[in-house]
């Protein structure tokens, strides 16, 4: 380790992130033909899990083939998003063309996640009323919300329906075809990637009607496996994983910009989910989210190292989380409601739940 690299130490100033990323550039360079083979071995295995709920005698080995391809609907969409970064390849158009590729089987129209994810979440992560992905309501905002209206958001961060929320909320209203309210901007290519993702909708939706009527099962039957259950696998996935990317009772979230960017929001808003068994690497280390942010460069076959190289350095600076699910359904009855005032999470109560606004209490 040189001198520039030694670790900065929790009572030390945090350094500018253009010192940090500099820490990282070995490990942004980025290869064409690993990106391929990725790419190609994602979209294999999921053809091959598809065939399953069609060719498989059981119910239940029909069921298990749906939801593995609806996680490996999320790997391909790892990979469609590292593209959209254009973080996968050295080429940018290349990456335009593999990241639609990728995005297709979870009907992700690229421009449009372009604008909501580059754009909006890296560029204002966790700043209020910039960042709309998990963003909380405040307890004032609660209260003024209409019985409906609270209804869901209590069903949304229950913690039993993060793919409903992402499949509404971000799906529907912003991915296809999203009406005015939810994107402002109009162009042309917002269009066609809606276009090409119902196109490609309707093609496997086709594909496993003849499925079906060729094996002689119920097409109802087959479509429930082929599609709905791996669709709604692959949002529940999704919903889940951006949820505790951004979510945890150390975790803040900021209404004042100026505020915001003193609070090193690249670092100091995203979370180190770990699991056992190396069970990460299976969704292409998009866990390792504190280095992504910092640097959307570094492709997800780098991640992993880059992650280590961050803690190394930033002792005690970046959130670690052993996964349970123990812990995710305390977050979730801990995460309602974010007070600024106390620059704290509560419970629809109103009771301060992270745990530097309990000890100033």
């Amino acid at each position: 380790m040189n001198l520039t690299q030694k670790p900065i130490l929790p009572h030390e100033p945090m350094p500018h992130r253009k010192v940090m990323r500099e820490w990282l550039i070995p490990l942004a360079e980025r290869t064409t033909l690993l990106a391929i083979v990725l790419l190609v071995v994602d979209y294999a295995l999921w053809g091959a899990l598809l065939a399953g709920t069609v060719l498989l005698a059981s119910w239940w080995a029909k069921l298990l083939s749906g939801c593995a391809a609806g996680f490996v609907i999320g790997r391909l969409f790892i990979i469609g998003h590292d593209a959209c970064h254009q973080s996968l390849t050295p080429h940018r158009s290349l990456n335009k063309w593999l990241g639609r590729m990728a995005f297709l089987p979870s009907l992700t129209a690229y421009s449009l996640w372009d604008i909501g994810h580059n754009v909006v979440h890296h560029g204002y992560t966790n700043l209020k009323n910039f960042d709309f992905v998990w963003a909380p309501c405040t307890p004032e905002e609660f209260a003024a919300l209409s019985k409906w209206e609270q209804l869901k958001d209590r069903v949304y961060r229950s913690g039993w329906a993060p793919g409903l929320y992402y499949m509404i909320e971000i799906w529907w209203n912003k991915m296809v075809f999203p009406n005015e309210k939810n994107m402002p901007t109009r162009r042309p290519i917002f269009m066609k990637d809606c276009l090409l993702i119902t196109a490609f909708g309707l093609a496997w939706v086709a594909a496993m009607v003849g499925a079906a009527l060729a094996t002689d099962q119920s097409v109802g039957f087959i479509l429930l496996m082929g599609v709905v259950v791996p669709f709604f696998f692959w949002v529940s996935m999704i919903g889940f994983v951006v949820y505790v990317h951004h979510t945890h009772v150390d975790v803040s979230w900021h209404e004042e910009r100026t505020g915001w960017s003193k609070a090193s929001p690249f670092v100091s808003t995203t979370v180190h989910l770990t699991f056992p068994l190396n069970i990460g690497a299976l969704m292409h280390h998009i866990m390792e989210h504190t280095a992504h942010h910092l640097d959307m460069s570094i492709p997800l076959y780098k991640l992993k190292q880059a992650q280590s190289k961050l803690e190394e350095l930033l002792p005690e600076r970046i959130i670690v989380q052993p996964f349970s699910w123990g812990w995710y359904f305390q977050t979730a009855r801990d995460c309602k409601l974010y007070d600024f005032k106390q620059d704290s999470w509560t419970d629809y109560a109103g009771k301060a739940t992270s745990p530097r606004a309990m000890k100033a209490a």
